[in-house]
């Protein structure tokens, strides 16, 4: 069964998994000479609390048909989930070092004819929430009690088909299906707000008939809480976890830059540094 409730140990725990995959993010990009480190290490606590406590997933079985499902509809931010993926099991940690190459199962955006455990290929801003919803249905359809999460960025909710798909979710009242938004206030090319103001963002979401919780995003504590509160709504939920980009290395941090940038390899080494020094907590 899916968890949610959890212990000080957990916390524990969770935390230090995200530093290991922190690193990961950071040694994958810096390989590759390509990638998005910005909302990578942004998204990685909810990612982690996901793949390491809450979902009901099984790396032996990546097509299990009752899994839990997760769908990382900002997908540039990938070397996130395959962080997870390759901690969690579903593949050796040693396939990180071929982030992007040709041939690799680990591309650019996630794609699911390549990667055991990606539910879904995205890239193309908008679509997941959609794609989500179908999944949620089809799982009330034939009697199926899995969770359908899906992660957006705060820049990808300037889209219209999101507030389509937020809209008919009410509608057919998919109480499986949790959307989180990455709310980082940054995107490619500067503050979400200035490019296209969003907020008030809890309020619009509310207005769209789903139930709304908000948290530190980079709090271990608060995304579990955040996820809990979401699991215990008779609606579609959306979880609004504000956090920063970039975040855990201070010179990334609320830097547009760094939005889809590969470190040198001494911004790597000092990077490394401040993650392991756990600044990030």
């Amino acid at each position: 069964m899916t968890r949610y409730y959890y212990t000080e140990e957990d916390v524990l725990r969770l935390e230090k998994t995200a530093v290991q995959l922190r690193k990961d993010i950071l040694r994958m990009i810096a390989k590759a000479g390509a990638g998005h480190p910005g909302g990578s290490l942004s998204a990685v606590d909810m990612i982690t609390a996901l793949y390491f406590h809450v979902m009901n997933i099984d790396p032996k079985r990546p097509d299990w048909p009752d899994r839990d499902r997760f769908i990382l509809s900002k997908g540039h931010a990938c070397p996130a989930q395959y962080a997870a993926l390759a901690r969690r099991g579903y593949f050796d940690p040693a396939v990180l070092d071929t982030l992007r190459e040709y041939h690799s199962i680990l591309q650019g955006h996630p794609d699911m004819l390549k990667t055991p455990g990606i539910d879904f290929s995205t890239g193309s801003l908008g679509n997941g929430l959609s794609v989500g919803l179908g999944m949620a249905l089809s799982a009330k359809l034939h009697g199926q009690d899995f969770m359908t999460y899906v992660m957006l960025g705060d820049g990808e909710v300037q889209e219209g088909l999101v507030w389509e798909a937020a809209m008919a979710a009410a509608h057919h009242r998919a109480d499986n299906l949790i959307a989180i938004v990455d709310a980082n206030g940054v995107q490619i090319n500067g503050w979400v707000n200035d490019i296209m103001r969003i907020e008030p963002l809890a309020d619009k979401w509310r207005a769209f008939g789903w139930q709304v919780t908000e948290c530190a995003g980079n709090n271990m504590r608060e995304v579990l809480h955040a996820l809990h509160t979401a699991r215990t709504m008779r609606a579609p939920a959306v979880i609004i976890m504000r956090t920063a980009k970039g975040r855990g290395v201070s010179f990334m941090e609320d830097d547009s830059l760094w939005h889809g940038k590969a470190p040198s390899e001494e911004q790597l080494f000092a990077a490394l540094a401040e993650v392991e020094k756990g600044g990030i907590l």
